[in-house]
């Protein structure tokens, strides 16, 4: 039979995991949802380009995420009890919250800085082909 503090430590795990991963699945969703509009404006209006790069984007942003919410699983002490619990758990999903803040804003920041030269590149494209 488990002991009360084997139950805590378990539950505290799942929570984390819970927690964690359905943010991650929710900021993911809606950053795709609602960033394809502003990729379409980064790429001269290539909806293909758009969606291909928000796919790219959405995957990446997983990989980062759930590796960086499972290698943080293991870290710190387990909780005793159940304030400890609260601690534990606060501390691993806010700096699960901030990871998924800083993957935003990083990938807003190469979007934007990248988005505008492809963006050149397709104009300079569509001008050599009408040229020739």
């Amino acid at each position: 039979m488990l002991e009360m503090e084997e139950i805590m430590t378990l539950l505290a795990y799942a929570l984390y995991l819970i927690i964690s991963l359905g943010m991650t699945i929710w900021v993911a969703r809606t950053l795709s949802t609602n960033g394809e509009v502003f990729l379409v404006q980064c790429f001269g209006h290539n909806e293909q380009l758009a969606k291909s790069t928000n796919h790219l984007l959405v995957v990446g942003f997983y990989l980062v995420n759930i590796g960086f919410i499972t290698l943080t699983l293991s870290a710190g002490n387990e909780p005793q009890t159940w304030p400890d619990m609260i601690r534990f758990l606060s501390g691993k999903v806010g700096l699960a919250v901030i990871v998924l803040g800083g993957m935003h804003f990083f990938n807003m920041h190469a979007i934007a800085r990248f988005g505008r030269k492809v963006s050149d590149w397709l104009v300079e494209g569509q001008a050599y082909r009408a040229a020739a």
